[in-house]
């Protein structure tokens, strides 16, 4: 994606099954446990930068000692910037007595951060302002420790307003209107409903306080908090909690929007939002790693019993096929092996569009986020190359030597054209200096391409809103004299905002939806406007997206023309087509991840339609603003 969009936030949770002694017997040290989390992060980097924070909590520390710790970063690192904020406590126990490291009772009772339970999380902001109080993990604290929760997680709620509602009607006041907030709110909630209810049972029989506690912490039923905390979450979400008696969670959303992977042995159990991460950091294999199910919590008790228990009615399978598209990390088997297929499917179309002629055609990728999809577009015209070569050899005894060699010698010319050049500064302010700026971001490689003869073919994993492209990659390899640009995107047309977790909220940044509204008749867009805003406050299971009526006036490609003519910029020289990757395509290529709703209006939740036609009524009436919180 050669535009920035901010996306997935990343989650990490890591449960030690043995006490902290055992893995400095069998590891060389106390700090396993945050060594692993700091991997986690680190190799989940590319899901956050806006911030991070970790949360750790100690089993069993008595009264009057610290048990939970929590740090949070907004540096420019924040991961780092956490650890060696961590580090420090440790290189102070070690100038103290470097023989103290060796003791783990005296670590876990003297110093913070080490403990068997132990949260990460690093955050994408998809709105609003950046602050520390934004970053995740969030703490609502209690002097009773089975009422403790830290909350942290990967997800958006379209209907935040009704969940306000629901706490206001259970007698809260929250101080922010922010779905993190109704989140956290609302398990807390039932957290400390389940605490009075287990309470109120063991003081009937007899039990005084302090053993009552501890029968609380034994007997909390963690499914049930959750399944009355989410009964009515509308959106996508894996969450991570920990109790501050020591139970832990990770709950995913119906439709398995949001991912979660995790690994458990009899030393450990860890939770992160891919899997190679987990991969990475336990050397574990692909079949030892498994999904949280949609609608699925995985809860692991204080005792350190793990289940995998069903909170909500699982929906049909819609994970997020932007995940496999970009945001996930390419190193995971099966999206390393989707993004291959992704490219492979769009080779016809791009033959079509280069006349078949490879002599003339030069192949190029940008950013480096496509390189995977580019080596399967490479294996597609390696394979039509192959087909083409055993058609024209079937007749090799009619062939002259130079024909026979020329057959032999075809290949496709690939080369790296496009490069994202060292970040410039903006340090002029005027608008359209900036802009002269922003026009050099990218760079070319000379010499590779013959003027006014070839074309040249740059694949790229989505175009989202075409500003990069016509402000800079089109003028930049307009420089090279090519003949033709062909653009093409291995990601189908993005048509429709996101409000699951990704920053594509506002329809009129959409190229594609600039391209069906410059080809709309104003009475036709006049008449999705009425009936968008009727429906505005019928229940959210009551609506329909009504923009897609506006879309289904034209064809794929008539849109695709289109968008090539809002991106051309004024002054291109070479001749411009845009290609896009199809619905059916991605499809194949993901057949296991069916979230598509950018691309189809296929909202897996009924929020999501609320959310499309809000945003269109948005864009009719003028407002720059999202249309969900």
């Amino acid at each position: 994606m050669s535009e920035q969009i901010k996306h997935e936030c990343g989650i990490a949770l890591i449960r030690l099954l043995r006490p902290l002694d055992y893995y400095h017997q069998k590891y060389g040290t106390a700090l396993y446990g945050l060594n692993k989390l700091y991997l986690l992060m680190e190799k989940q980097y590319n899901r956050g930068q806006d911030g991070a924070g970790i949360a750790t909590i100690k089993l069993d520390m008595p009264p009057g000692q610290r048990y939970i710790s929590r740090y949070r970063s907004m540096a420019p690192r924040a991961v780092t910037d956490i650890f060696e904020y961590v580090r420090k406590k440790f290189d102070g126990v070690r100038a103290l007595d470097p023989n103290l490291m060796n003791d783990c009772d005296w670590l876990k009772n003297n110093v913070a951060f080490i403990g068997e339970v132990l949260m990460g999380h690093l955050r994408y902001g998809t709105h609003g302002k950046n602050s520390i109080e934004k970053c995740h993990p969030f703490l609502r604290q209690n002097n009773w420790m089975t009422r403790n929760l830290v909350l942290s997680g990967n997800f958006n709620m379209t209907n935040v307003d009704e969940l306000l509602e629901t706490l206001y009607e259970l007698g809260q006041h929250p101080k922010e209107k922010a779905d993190t907030v109704t989140v956290l709110e609302k398990i807390g909630h039932f957290l400390d409903v389940e605490n009075q209810a287990l309470f109120d049972h063991f003081k009937t029989k007899g039990y005084d306080n302090p053993t009552i506690s501890k029968l609380i912490a034994e007997h909390m039923d963690v499914a049930e908090i959750l399944r009355r905390s989410a009964k009515d979450f509308d959106g996508g979400y894996s969450i991570q909690g920990m109790f501050g008696h020591g139970d832990a969670f990770v709950l995913r959303d119906p439709s398995g929007i949001r991912p979660a992977y995790y690994y458990q042995d009899d030393e450990i159990v860890v939770v992160a939002s891919e899997r190679p991460a987990i991969q990475a950091a336990f050397n574990v294999k692909f079949q030892d790693l498994h999904e949280v199910k949609p609608g699925h919590a995985l809860i692991i008790k204080k005792n350190g019993s793990i289940t995998e228990k069903q909170i909500r009615e699982p929906l049909e399978r819609k994970s997020c096929s932007f995940e496999r598209i970009y945001f996930s990390k390419g190193s995971d088997t099966e999206i390393y092996q989707e993004r291959k297929m992704l490219g492979k499917l769009l080779v016809p179309q791009v033959l079509d569009a280069v006349g078949h002629d490879l002599k003339h055609t030069v192949f190029s990728y940008i950013p480096n986020t496509a390189e995977v999809a580019f080596y399967g577009m490479k294996e597609g015209i390696k394979e039509y190359i192959r087909d083409t070569q055993k058609r024209k050899l079937k007749n090799a005894a009619e062939l002259s030597a130079q024909q026979i060699d020329e057959i032999l010698n075809m290949s496709a010319r690939i080369e790296k054209i496009p490069i994202k050049d060292t970040k410039l500064r903006t340090f002029i302010t005027q608008d359209s200096d900036r802009n002269e700026l922003v026009n050099h971001t990218y760079d070319v490689t000379y010499g590779v391409v013959e003027p006014g003869v070839d074309t040249i073919v740059v694949l790229d994993d989505s175009i989202v809103r075409g500003t990069t492209l016509r402000q800079s990659i089109l003028r930049m390899l307009d420089r090279l004299e090519p003949r033709k640009i062909i653009i093409v995107s291995s990601a189908p047309q993005i048509r429709y905002p996101d409000c699951y977790g990704i920053d594509m909220s506002r329809m009129g940044e959409f190229v594609a939806f600039q391209a069906m509204m410059s080809l709309a008749d104003d009475e036709l867009v006049e008449r999705v406007y009425e009936k968008c805003k009727t429906q505005d406050e019928l229940p959210r299971s009551a609506i329909t997206n009504y923009v897609k009526e506006l879309y289904d006036q034209f064809s794929y490609e008539e849109i695709s023309r289109q968008i090539t003519s809002i991106v051309t910029p004024p002054d291109l020289n070479a001749e411009l087509e845009v290609i896009y990757q199809t619905l059916d395509g991605l499809h194949k290529a993901c057949p296991l991840n069916a979230g598509d709703w950018y691309f189809s209006g296929d909202y897996p939740t009924p929020g999501g339609n609320r959310v499309v036609n809000r945003a269109f009524m948005y864009y009719v009436e003028g407002k720059n603003q999202r249309a969900y919180l």
